[in-house]
């Protein structure tokens, strides 16, 4: 299944995020882990719902959030669904932090009021995913890049055919603190990547799982996938079923 482009980067917003409708698929099974799924620039909370709903994960409950609609730079200030404002795709972009802080907010809001014996996880595709790893940091530091608490507990962090952003400032933050290497070290982080991605090339999502680990993230899984391109396929959503059941300790998938 193909899904809508994805870049990174951005510049600093200073808009009030608006988010669109939140689609939720519930557990068949006993719910064991709650995951908030994040789309692509362009896409839809339903586009993930509908394939996420199809997956053999009794356990999980998904939450798939829509994003504000704002002017995206990449497109000449054309709105579009977006979790950040993106300039480029590229290392030396510049970070849109309050747009990044916003979505991780709202992120950690969709968790916030799960039971307390439930993992909790965040996954996302492209853009998505780039918001997924940024909201992982805010987990291991504590706090978002405005200096707020980040009080969500996280258990898993997927993304696919993403990036890392802010890497530029990551490590030295990292470094303040023994108790984040701590937490970085035993974070599951499962990155997936397809050789022929034209959107977000491979070696992207490659240097941002050598950066992470570089960083302490020790617990970090990086799968290439030959010739894919900008989009899933079965045997990568194989993939993600058998590492969520493994790291989570999923019963009955």
């Amino acid at each position: 299944m193909s899904f809508n482009r994805s870049y990174g980067g951005g510049q600093t917003s200073r808009m009030t995020s608006v988010f669109g409708r939140t689609h939720v698929v519930r557990p068949k099974g006993t719910h064991q882990a709650t995951i908030v799924w994040l789309h692509g620039l362009g896409d839809k909370g339903s586009s993930w719902s509908q394939l996420l709903e199809t997956l053999p994960l009794p356990n999980i409950k998904w939450i798939c959030p829509t994003a504000p609609t704002r002017p995206v730079s990449l497109f000449g200030g054309f709105p579009s669904t977006a979790w950040f404002d993106a300039v480029d795709v590229s290392e030396d972009a510049p970070d849109d932090l309050d747009g990044l802080d916003a979505s991780a907010a709202h992120v950690a809001n969709l968790l916030s009021t799960e039971p307390a014996d439930i993992k909790l996880g965040i996954g996302g595709f492209s853009m998505g995913a780039a918001a997924a790893l940024y909201s992982a940091t805010c987990h291991i530091l504590g706090q978002y890049s405005n200096r707020n608490p980040y009080t969500v507990n996280l258990s898993c962090v997927v993304g696919l055919s993403g990036w890392l952003p802010c890497s530029r400032t990551l490590r030295g933050r990292m470094a303040a603190s023994n108790e984040t290497v701590t937490r970085a070290a035993s974070l599951p982080i499962l990155l997936c990547h397809g050789s022929g991605d034209e959107v977000v090339p491979h070696k992207f999502g490659e240097k941002s799982a050598d950066f992470l680990r570089s960083s302490g993230f020790g617990n970090l899984t990086f799968k290439s996938y030959d010739g894919l391109g900008h989009y899933t396929i079965p045997e990568e959503m194989d993939e993600v079923c058998s590492w969520l059941t493994d790291k989570l300790r999923l019963q009955g998938s």
